[in-house]
């Protein structure tokens, strides 16, 4: 039997884990930043680039 896991599906549980347990090391710094490397090549970026400049947007205005 062959079991297919998505990377960003495996990078997610992880860096979930390594924020739950407030790891700091290294390897936590890594799987955080493949987690970001392979979310950003899926069909996940656009509507959460869309998120982060609207929140952007907002505080900008907030100074205002």
């Amino acid at each position: 039997m062959v079991l297919n896991i998505s990377a960003v599906l495996l990078f997610g549980a992880a860096s979930a884990f390594a924020v739950k347990t407030r790891a700091a090391g290294g390897a936590a710094a890594t799987v955080l930043f493949l987690f970001g490397f392979f979310a950003a090549g899926t069909g996940a970026y656009e509507p959460i680039h869309n998120l982060v400049q609207a929140a952007a947007d907002a505080l900008a205005e907030l100074g205002n």
